[in-house]
């Protein structure tokens, strides 16, 4: 099952579209996960014309977002237990919040965001997957969003956008 991680789109915000090397990068995928900051429901509708699309609401998302999503979540996909939020909070480093976050649930993958920069690490078994933003990068040459393919194992790349 390949599934496309996108996060931080802050459309229309950073930019006005979610960027056409996006389609291509996702084409083929069974499902879209949004870590939230899409910031207007249109990124959702373009991101629905490649793929179903399940998503968090994050930190600047419009108040209809936030009412129509949840904060965080969990999925069971092929298997795997993924969990899903936007990452935002008061104190440490985005990385450094996740583990509270599902601190009672056993996940083979954390999807975040926020931070908009990219990250693919396993710690203590479990997958930290954040896809870094395809419109607003930081500290990167190149925007970036993700891919997730799940068979007997999670694989999980980052894929970075050529447009700066």
């Amino acid at each position: 099952m390949k599934i496309g991680v996108i996060s931080d789109t802050h459309i229309p915000r950073a930019s006005k579209a979610v960027p056409k090397e996006v389609f291509k990068i996702f084409s083929g995928a069974e499902l879209i996960i949004h870590a939230g900051d899409i910031v207007e429901e249109a990124a959702i509708k373009e991101l629905e014309s490649i793929a179903p699309v399940i998503a968090v609401h994050g930190n600047r998302d419009s108040e209809e977002l936030k009412s129509s999503l949840p904060e965080n979540r969990i999925l069971t996909l092929k298997g795997f237990r993924i969990g899903v939020l936007h990452g935002h909070g008061e104190k440490g480093t985005t990385l450094s919040r996740m583990p509270e976050f599902f601190k009672d649930e056993a996940l083979d993958c954390i999807i975040f965001g926020h931070s908009h920069i990219p990250y693919n690490q396993m710690i203590n078994n479990t997958l930290y997957f954040n896809p870094g933003s395809p419109t607003a990068k930081k500290r990167q040459k190149y925007p970036s969003v993700g891919i997730i393919v799940l068979d007997n194992e999670i694989h999980a790349s980052i894929e970075y956008l050529q447009t700066k």
